[in-house]
């Protein structure tokens, strides 16, 4: 089946880093920034995206564009006769499903409290009421399960339209609204009381707290976040490569990607430490930073209804961004797979989507009791088993493919980044690819289980 192409470079790029943004860089960087240390990390974090995120987010490009199959077909296309590379693409696809079960879920979160914002939900409330809404909304099954659904069904309907008049088009929008929104919350919290020192514990490397929490711990974190930030290893930006032109390298191309998935996870903690220091937060919070924390600052502060309900859309365009990425890479791969019709592949998966999407959200009211690996609750169980299983086997497997003779081979690998005009993928690194990247991202995984 012939693949659809994008119409532009800046689509290409808008849609890919679309996918990368997400709740990874505007919820959990903000977080683990905080937690671990805060200048010292974002340092790191910097490093390690360059060194380990970039070159592995090639190899998924590369393979899909030397291809211009979605993943399964890619490596059936690359691999050697009798190889059984492909089986891995499978189980990417399988990765895919798992993200959006609980994606889903935490996008209609951001949605709803776009809206409570909007209608004045939060107007008056004390610190107790704020952390209510919260608990009530989990609690809601009809109200969890009408905008998981409303984020399912709105996304297969973007990309019902095809790749550029749905998904790329769709894209430009929300990705032009999200800098744009980005950058007036950012002015806004700097203008804040108490922003300097937001500021301070942010970006000043401080050594004494590096020293309390160890910097093994923060190296690793580091490394963890640099990884996962850009979601690869379930070849869920692979299709983003069958679907570009040969006129580029590909190592610019990432690199491209990297800077604006840096810069709006970079913005955001702009937006959120100046704002904890200005109203006395703790900005260590943990996962509970955007949803307790950040509505009782905006309690709190003039103007606080219209800046948050700005907030929360402005994360809401970062979750759905990866929501209909990760929706086109599922009904590719049904097209590719099976040659079904973009029509039935948006259908079938689409209702299979919903469906699979429901145990998460029982699993704040109805099923609360149930825990599962580890004593995690559902949300968790399935956030544990993609994040720290399945995208750093699956980044080793695209490693191995792409610089072993097993697999697609470096040469291989190499001419087709060095396809276009751009930056070069050197002749040594091979050598880093086979005897150092291994072991960063064995790091990674040994560290995560």
């Amino acid at each position: 089946m012939q693949r659809e192409h994008f119409q532009s470079r800046l689509g290409f790029i808008l849609v890919s880093a679309g996918c990368a943004i997400g709740i990874g860089n505007v919820w959990k960087f903000p977080y683990v920034t905080g937690q671990s240390g805060g200048g010292v990390f974002v340092i790191l974090y910097l490093l390690f995206l360059l060194v380990l995120g970039a070159p592995v987010l090639t190899m998924e490009l590369a393979i899909g564009r030397a291809s211009g199959k979605t993943v399964v077909g890619a490596y059936r296309t690359l691999e050697k006769p009798g190889n059984w590379w492909h089986i891995h693409g499978w189980v990417a696809i399988a990765g895919c499903y798992l993200l959006m079960m609980y994606y889903t879920t935490v996008a209609g979160w951001m949605l709803d409290y776009f809206v409570k914002f909007l209608t004045g939900t939060f107007e008056g409330l004390s610190t107790a009421q704020v952390d209510a809404v919260f608990t009530g909304m989990q609690a809601s099954l009809p109200e969890t399960m009408g905008y998981m659904a409303l984020t399912v069904f709105g996304g297969f309907l973007v990309c019902s339209f095809g790749l550029q008049k749905g998904l790329e088009r769709v894209s430009r929008v929300m990705m032009t609204g999200l800098l744009l929104l980005i950058f007036v919350l950012a002015g806004h919290s700097l203008t804040l009381q108490g922003a300097r020192e937001g500021l301070r514990f942010y970006l000043y490397p401080n050594l004494s707290r590096i020293r309390d929490l160890g910097l093994g711990n923060v190296v690793v974190a580091a490394m963890n976040q640099a990884f996962f930030t850009l979601s690869i290893g379930v070849g869920s930006m692979e299709i983003f490569g069958s679907c570009m032109a040969k006129d580029k390298r590909l190592l610019g191309e990432s690199l491209w990607i990297c800077g604006l998935d840096t810069l709006v996870a970079m913005c955001s903690g702009l937006i959120i430490f100046p704002a904890c220091f200005s109203f006395g937060v703790e900005p260590d919070s943990g996962p509970s930073l955007i949803f307790l924390t950040l509505p009782r600052v905006f309690v709190n502060m003039s103007g606080g209804r219209i800046w948050g309900a700005l907030f929360f859309l402005f994360m809401s365009f970062a979750s759905f961004s990866t929501v209909i990425a990760v929706f086109e890479n599922l009904i590719a791969c049904s097209m590719d797979n099976f040659g079904w019709t973009r029509r039935r592949s948006v259908i079938v998966n689409g209702m299979a989507m919903f469906v699979l999407s429901i145990p998460c959200v029982l699993g704040f009211n109805a099923w609360s009791g149930l825990r599962l690996i580890g004593n995690r609750d559902v949300m968790n169980t399935e956030d544990y088993v993609l994040s720290n299983l399945l995208l750093p086997v699956g980044a080793l497997v695209f490693l191995l493919f792409c610089s072993t003779r097993w697999g697609w081979g470096f040469d291989n690998y190499r001419a087709e980044c060095n396809t276009g005009r751009g930056l070069s993928v050197p002749e040594g690194w091979k050598y880093y690819f086979r005897y150092v990247l291994p072991i960063m991202i064995l790091v990674v995984l040994i560290m995560g289980l």
